[in-house]
């Protein structure tokens, strides 16, 4: 049984599906975080949260390597773990830095942090030779401005370091790049209490269906599980909407989308974990969007593993651990699996969602939610304001995603200002 030390973790689904694969993997886990009320927050279901069914849960400072480093040294004496792990992307480096300084299996620092880093992805892929969009990295309003000018407009801005869509925004003058870049500024510290990085990422549009590679790299040699498609909301965010596993594309894209994920771990020098490579289909061929070094989120692991029988997380915490992880495919009986998100249509407090008995009552739905009453949500401009989700599965063929966006289609939001004027 391998003990590992689980850092920070998301809220959402992965904060559920990797305490979970650890424990069905025969191990336990210690988790360590810097603000444990974090992950406490209302309306997270009842029970007990499966974080806080670890082992250990301890307190720290954990956006302070050199203080971190140290304490995690006098922990591990006593308590010897086996691997370091995290599913939030603000602390993928600090994981890997945790795992290399105890001696521990797991990715190279510098190869999670040229992959988790927007900017230094994008230039590692440019040293490589991959193709790929046209790109500045800023550090100011000015030099903002005149990259904007080289590069021509549209463009789509980006912050280096935030994740979920955060402040992605595609601008068509210079006007709404001034905009963008004013509400970026004005976020200068991330959800975790991290000073965000200066920097600001333009890049040239790319047109054509999102798509996704899910991956598992060994000792550097990576395997392919297969792609998911992407629906996206309109522009100019860049908000997810939903997913399908396996994508509905012919065998050649496939082919080329596979080769250029791989070739962008490569590039960034990725040698062992789970990967999520987000690419665009492009009229001149696939386009790396971003490299995400860790198992994909809005539970694209769980429809993989209803449909090829592979747990991506479980991998994961295998992998860190010093395990090779079977990632044999099944036949599971399941052909597509798709999930579905319900956006808000503007912000407000929500006073019910109708249209639930249905997902109930649907056999091939196989999980959903919706936001209880008196929920605040904000607008519909990143992937962290859902509503709620519906998951359907398809057992004859690639129907999943049209049920799925169908069933979503017949749910209501209704706000409380709505209702307290029908009323008045």
């Amino acid at each position: 049984m391998g003990h590992v030390l689980l850092v920070e973790s998301w809220v959402g689904a992965m904060s559920t599906l990797l305490p979970r694969a650890i424990r069905e993997a025969g191990h336990r886990f210690t988790f360590l975080t810097r603000n444990l009320h974090h992950y406490l927050r209302p309306g997270s279901g009842d029970g007990v949260h499966p974080l806080l069914t670890a082992d250990n849960v301890i307190t720290a400072e954990t956006n302070n390597l050199d203080t971190l480093l140290p304490q995690v040294r006098r922990l591990h004496e006593v308590l010897r773990f086996d691997g370091v792990i995290t599913s939030c992307d603000y602390y993928l480096g600090t994981a890997a830095r945790l795992a290399a300084y105890l001696g521990l299996p797991g990715a190279r620092p510098e190869a999670v942090e040229f992959a988790y880093r927007k900017d230094l992805a994008r230039q590692r892929m440019q040293v490589a030779g991959l193709s790929g969009p046209a790109f500045a990295v800023t550090e100011d309003r000015p030099g903002t401005e005149a990259a904007a000018r080289a590069l021509g407009f549209p463009l789509v801005i980006k912050p280096v370091d935030l994740c979920a869509g955060m402040f992605v925004r595609l601008v068509a003058d210079m006007t709404q790049l001034r905009e963008a870049y004013d509400a970026l500024d004005e976020f200068p510290v991330n959800a975790r209490g991290q000073q965000r990085s200066p920097l600001v990422l333009l890049e040239e549009v790319l047109a054509g269906p999102e798509v996704s590679v899910e991956t598992v790299t060994v000792d550097g040699a990576t395997a392919v599980l297969g792609v998911t498609d992407k629906s996206l909301a309109g522009e100019p965010w860049f908000v997810e909407t939903g997913h399908m596993f396996p994508a509905a594309l012919d065998a050649a894209t496939v082919t080329a989308v596979c080769d250029m994920a791989v070739a962008a771990l490569r590039a960034v020098g990725f040698d062992r974990g789970v990967a999520h490579t987000e690419l665009r289909l492009t009229a001149a061929g696939p386009r790396v969007v971003e490299i995400n070094p860790r198992p994909a989120g809005n539970q694209i692991t769980e429809l993989v593993r209803r449909v090829t029988g592979v747990d991506l997380p479980m991998a994961y915490a295998q992998l860190a651990l010093g395990e090779q992880p079977d990632i044999a495919v099944a036949d599971t009986g399941v052909r597509s699996a798709a999930i579905s998100f319900l956006l808000p249509p503007r912000a407000g407090t929500v006073a019910r969602i109708d249209g639930s008995a249905a997902l109930a009552a649907a056999p091939d739905v196989v999980d959903w939610a919706v936001k209880p009453a008196d929920h605040r949500t904000g607008h519909a401009v990143s992937n962290n304001n859902y509503l709620g989700h519906v998951m359907t599965v398809d057992t004859t063929g690639l129907g999943a995603r049209a049920r799925a966006e169908g069933l979503v289609a017949g749910l209501g939001v209704r706000y409380a200002d709505d209702l307290a004027g029908a009323l008045a």
